[in-house]
């Protein structure tokens, strides 16, 4: 019997990611660590990609916090403040932390592939897609 101080680790091998997941226009989302691939009960872990010169649709990722490393590439974060449109242009070794509920978009600008890693704070894969960065976010009453 193993119990709380004895389970597993879990190794995932970057061959071995999941496309498995949720998924939005422009980019390709795959998993690593999950509560489906490792068990995980607090953690999403994967990461994606957005090919040159390309832009994701708007999204957001509902109650998680989102944390993300650039990997490669120059990906450029959008979001909405106000009637103002941000950009936040980022390169390799890059940080941004998307909090919870609040649209944005990766774009792409680059002859690269921009490749992020993310951690989130839900062992799911929470992606709702958005018709645009001033779509009304639809949470529940807190």
């Amino acid at each position: 019997m193993t119990d709380a101080w004895h389970r597993p680790l879990r190794h995932i091998k970057g061959s071995e990611l999941s496309g498995d997941t949720a998924q939005t226009s422009g980019m390709r989302r795959l998993e690593a660590v999950s509560g489906k691939t490792a068990g995980s009960e607090k953690v999403w872990m994967g990461e994606t990609h957005v090919g040159p010169h390309t832009n994701s649709g708007d999204h957001h990722h509902g109650e998680a916090e989102t944390a993300i490393y650039v990997k490669s590439g120059h990906p450029v974060f959008v979001f909405a403040q106000g009637d103002e449109e941000i950009r936040l242009e980022t390169e390799p070794g890059d940080y941004i932390f998307v909090p919870p509920w609040v649209p944005h978009r990766e774009e792409n600008p680059g002859e690269e592939d921009a490749v992020v890693i993310i951690a989130r704070s839900s062992q799911e894969g929470i992606v709702v897609n958005l018709p645009s960065l001033w779509a009304p976010v639809d949470k529940p009453d807190s």
